[in-house]
């Protein structure tokens, strides 16, 4: 089928990009992750993997996408062969198992920039409290419902209408907030502290297998690389656009937002809160996943003697918090839409299937905080096993053809030379089995019965729940292919 809808310019499509990869995952999952990490230590092997893994698996993505012009399932089944639809396939499963709990995600955002902008939220004592009884009631579930409701509008009215529009509303805003945010954050009293914190390393820290694994996995979810959502939204990339430039400002532009947005947590923690308080916050388990919710409303009572003030920017800190959250959640459910349109159906039916699936799937996690540290840890390390099968899709297809012909062919102005070809061929795989095992030898160390797979955070609850997926998805990989190749998209 001939394709039918495309972003109106590239900055539409650098605007939508940015958007899949500016989200909570550079606030909220990004400042509890440093916080576990050690700090500054944590930042070391998240810019190297930035380098060695998210710019090329998101340059991988990008082209990928353009030539294929179908989701994930049905580019890595042509890029590959029919043999290897279950990868694509699982690429989506992961994106998807990450949307059911990022939608909840969504809905706390969305429930905290109300109570702000009520003034209710600067009007509590007991902030923790106030978050687990907020947690632990049917709330979440109304507000994963308005998330993903919202999301769905949006996705509905297609490219142009929808994901274009909003995200051109979006993204600048979110941006503006943040920037306000950071100035103000700096300027508070002992700030700098907070700033030492978030940039002075701990070596011993640095050689903790768990670090390094934790910055592979944010980095992933910081940048979208491996995800298959920016391949997607290639889809919709016209024929002379310039892969690597586009991957380039994503890539660095995503993790700057990042740096931004931990120097203005940081500076405001160590600002304005004790030391005990951010030992509570270095600590891990559901209450550090709650962190922006427990720890910054009480902060934005300290930040003038005027409660308007402290009002102000507690609300637009969640709305931007909000932003964050749509924009990145508005392209998973395009990932999961477009498999769908993929298969055969229409939109319309495409994204009905989604939310409701969506909306129900998300219900665990919406109920119960445990579950969904749980589906993070889950489908967050399972971003590397998606990153793998993007650069094994090309080392098929033939790395140095793709290189060439995909990534430097027409609308290129910046050609990307032949280290490509190792990082994709020989780096990624490296590191793919060196984490996953320097992962599975530490893991005994983490948890004495790290073979539980109904233990939160543990090996065997990982290999449990990939072993399931990945069984089904080999399986039927016949029917896969065959129903994504021989099927013309209906938009």
């Amino acid at each position: 089928m001939k394709q039918q809808e495309f972003f109106s310019s590239r900055w539409a499509l650098i605007i939508a990009t940015v958007g899949i990869a500016v989200g909570t995952g550079n606030i909220w999952r990004f400042s509890r992750i440093v916080a576990q990490n050690g700090g500054g230590s944590f930042l070391i092997p998240w810019v190297i993997f930035l380098l060695i893994w998210s710019v090329p698996l998101i340059i991988a993505e990008f082209g990928i996408g353009k030539s294929a012009r179908l989701g994930p399932v049905g580019a890595i089944t042509k890029t590959a062969g029919s043999k290897f639809a279950w990868m694509g396939a699982f690429v989506v499963f992961v994106s998807t198992a990450i949307m059911f709990y990022y939608s909840v995600v969504t809905g706390w955002c969305l429930r905290y920039f109300i109570a702000s902008v009520s003034g209710d939220l600067l009007k509590v004592d007991d902030h923790l409290t106030y978050w687990n009884n907020f947690a632990s009631s049917y709330e979440p579930l109304l507000f994963h419902f308005i998330a993903i409701s919202f999301v769905a509008f949006v996705i509905l009215r297609g490219v142009k209408k929808g994901i274009e529009k909003a995200t051109k509303i979006l993204v600048p805003s979110l941006l503006i907030i943040l920037i306000i945010l950071f100035f103000r954050a700096i300027t508070l009293p002992d700030a700098i502290e907070g700033i030492k914190y978030f940039f002075t390393p701990d070596w011993n820290v640095v050689l903790d297998s768990k670090v390094w694994l934790n910055a592979l996995t944010q980095n992933a979810w910081d940048t979208g690389a491996g995800w298959g959502l920016i391949l997607t939204y290639a889809i919709y990339m016209r024929k002379k656009e310039d892969v690597p430039l586009n991957a380039v400002l994503i890539g660095f532009g995503n993790n700057t937002i990042s740096i931004i947005a931990g120097i203005t947590i940081f500076s405001t923690v160590f600002a304005l809160s004790s030391v005990d308080a951010m030992n509570q916050v270095t600590q891990s388990g559901p209450a550090n996943t709650g962190l922006t919710f427990i720890y910054l409303p009480i902060l934005f009572n300290k930040i003038s003697g005027s409660e308007a003030v402290n009002m102000f920017f507690a609300s637009i800190f969640f709305l931007a918090l909000f932003f964050a959250a749509v924009t990145s959640l508005m392209s998973m459910v395009e990932l999961s839409t477009r498999t769908l349109i993929d298969f055969g159906l229409n939109r319309k039916r495409a994204i009905g299937i989604i939310t409701i699936t969506g909306f129900l799937l998300g219900i665990p996690s919406a109920l119960d905080i445990t579950f969904l540290a749980n589906q993070d840890w889950v489908w967050g390390v399972g971003l590397i096993l998606s990153g793998a099968f993007i650069a094994f899709a090309i080392r098929r297809y033939g790395i140095d053809k793709f290189r060439t012909e995909v990534i430097n062919g027409l609308g290129t102005d910046i050609k990307i030379g032949k280290w490509y070809n190792y990082i994709i061929g020989i780096l990624i795989p490296i590191q793919v089995v060196v984490l996953v095992s320097w992962w599975l030898i530490s893991s005994v160390s983490w948890d004495p019965e790290w073979w539980n797979p109904f233990h939160a955070e543990n090996a065997g609850t990982v290999i449990f729940q990939w072993t399931i997926v990945l069984t089904i998805l080999i399986v039927f990989n016949k029917y896969i292919a065959d129903k994504t190749l021989n099927t013309d998209s209906v938009e």
